[in-house]
């Protein structure tokens, strides 16, 4: 653009010089000297509109040059947002897979936890003993217990047969002699209920549940009509647990029986 201004202001000045000059020649220096002038400006302003092409033909190039380089640095622009959106794609993909696979190790981990709960034992206290327990084993233990409360004595004698011959050793052995004890005796099957408080007795005499138990052997005796043996049962419960309750309901029997 700047070329072609020039090139415009050159050429009016040109012309009038072209005009002028011959008439200032002729009076100076005549025909000949004019025409040499003539010639000599010709050709400088040849030489002027030829290097102003020139220039400008460089200027056209160059802006050719400029726009084709802008061509590209926008395609590359571009190809680079493309690869960016893909690239932004592949980590929103990854994202969500490295979730899943999180998601899915918690599932397994807490799995895992579940079965070990399942197999794993654990502490508990009950009727004053603290010992290792399964947790199936818990549950069923607390099972029958529920079955007896709500005072399904016969279910309860079944519940706690069945715990007893699925888990001899248990801490909760002696807790589960008492109470299918109790169940059988409120069935009326005072000789088996004599059997059980009898093995808790004979087996567990540190128990907190002994001196009831034989408290509960000397009523299963006099429902049986022996009542010598019900006597006996309450002194001997007398001396081995002296300051138990049991202990002091036997003694006031006793007395009742003199």
């Amino acid at each position: 653009m700047r070329a072609t201004s020039i090139s415009r202001a050159v050429a009016p000045a040109a012309l009038v010089l072209l005009a002028v000059w011959p008439w200032q020649a002729h009076a100076l220096f005549g025909d000949d000297e004019a025409r040499k002038a003539v010639i000599e400006l010709r050709q400088r302003f040849d030489a002027h509109r030829q290097a102003t092409e020139a220039e400008l033909q460089q200027s056209r190039e160059a802006r050719t040059q400029a726009q084709r380089g802008l061509l590209e640095l926008a395609g590359q622009i571009e190809e680079l947002r493309a690869e960016l959106a893909r690239l932004r794609g592949q980590n929103e993909q990854l994202a969500r897979e490295v979730s899943e696979l999180q998601r899915q190790q918690a599932d397994v981990k807490q799995g895992i936890e579940n079965r070990l709960r399942q197999v794993e034992p654990v502490q508990v206290t009950h009727d004053g003993q603290s010992f290792s327990a399964l947790p199936a084993e818990q549950r069923e233990f607390e099972d029958a217990l529920a079955v007896l409360r709500r005072a399904d004595f016969a279910g309860a004698t079944s519940a706690f047969s069945a715990f007893l011959a699925r888990h001899p050793s248990s801490g909760y052995a002696p807790s589960a002699l008492y109470w299918l004890g109790n169940a059988q005796y409120a069935t009326k099957a005072y000789r088996e209920a004599l059997e059980s408080h009898g093995r808790l007795a004979g087996r567990y005499p540190q128990h907190v549940r002994t001196p009831e138990a034989m408290l509960a052997m000397a009523n299963s005796h006099t429902e049986l009509k022996d009542s010598r043996a019900s006597r006996r049962t309450l002194e001997e419960l007398v001396k081995a647990y002296p300051q138990s309750e049991a202990a002091s309901v036997a003694r006031e029997r006793l007395s009742r029986m003199r």
